[in-house]
C-alpha cells in the first residue's frame, strides 16, 4: 500500500495544482465572510439582504458549499460584507 502525503486537503481533492490553489483562495474567502456574517448576529433574511443574496444563497455559504461559488461571487459578497479583498502570491516552494 502507497501512502499520499498532501500540504492541504485541497492539493489531494484536486486534479491540478492550479485548481488546488482555485479552491484554497474560495475556501479562505468563504470562511471569512461566514464568520464576518455570524458575527453581526442577523438573521439569515436580513444577512442575505446585507449582501445581496438571497436567503438559499447565503445558507450555502453558511454551510460551507465551496462548489457553489466562484472565486468572482466570493470576492464580491466579501467586498459587500465590508472587506476590502486583496491578492497576495506565495513563491511556490520546489519539491
Amino acid at each position: 500500500m502507497n501512502r499520499e502525503t498532501f500540504d492541504s486537503v485541497f492539493d489531494a481533492l484536486a486534479d491540478t495544482p492550479v485548481e488546488a490553489a482555485n479552491m484554497t483562495v474560495r475556501a479562505d474567502l468563504l470562511l471569512a465572510i461566514r464568520e464576518r456574517v455570524r458575527a453581526w448576529g442577523l438573521t439569515q433574511e436580513d444577512a442575505a439582504a446585507r449582501l445581496g443574496l438571497t436567503r438559499p444563497r447565503l445558507n450555502d455559504l453558511m454551510r460551507g458549499k465551496l462548489d457553489k461559488f466562484s472565486l468572482d461571487a466570493l470576492v464580491n459578497i466579501a467586498a459587500a460584507a465590508g472587506f476590502k479583498p486583496h491578492i497576495g502570491l506565495e513563491e511556490v516552494k520546489a519539491a
